[in-house]
């Protein structure tokens, strides 16, 4: 099983501070799923090297005893050149599909991809919203940027099988301030 965990609700806004950490409401998230994890067989972490990423992580760390591993590739979705207002731009993103979505972001999408399905099993991957929709949405054959809303700290199951990774569950989902 790989477990996709969306971050804690960030201390500011995704259009306000560029790399927030957590809010007092997202530390508690955290050290909830952190106990719901704890419940698993878990045997490797790896996070976003955001810091909202790494703190909702930090929380496992704690409870598990486990090192904490930043990955790149499965980091927020990446911003293109000249682009000037992230949330406007990442916004009408989010409304479309990916084949609509700029090389870069294409690039973005194919490596995080790559490099989940590469982890080993019983990894939990903290991660974001975008970047768990993109998951959720190849593993359905979906093409569009959102599949679903997952809410702070929701996990998302994936198993993998003879023919490669499959959606177990999707994470809870909630309203959000993105769409």
């Amino acid at each position: 099983m790989i477990f996709l965990v969306r971050h804690g609700e960030a201390a500011a806004s995704w259009g306000e501070h560029p790399d927030p950490g957590l809010s007092d409401k997202g530390a508690a998230q955290a050290k909830q799923v952190a106990q719901n994890l704890h419940r698993e067989s878990i045997s490797s972490i790896i996070s976003s090297p955001m810091q909202r990423c790494q703190d909702t992580a930090a929380a496992f760390c704690d409870v598990s005893g486990l090192a904490l591993n930043t990955h790149l590739n499965v980091s927020e979705i990446p911003t293109p050149g000249g682009i000037k207002d992230r949330v406007s731009w990442l916004r009408t993103l989010m409304g479309g599909t990916w084949t609509e979505a700029p090389p870069v972001v294409q690039d973005w999408r194919t490596n995080l991809i790559e490099t989940v399905e590469a982890l080993p099993d019983q990894t939990v991957v903290f991660s974001h919203f975008v970047a768990i929709n993109a998951l959720v949405g190849h593993l359905e054959g979906s093409t569009n940027v959102t599949v679903f809303r997952p809410t702070h700290c929701s996990v998302t199951r994936l198993k993998r099988d003879e023919n490669g990774l499959n959606l177990v569950q999707r994470g809870s989902e909630a309203t959000t301030q993105i769409l």
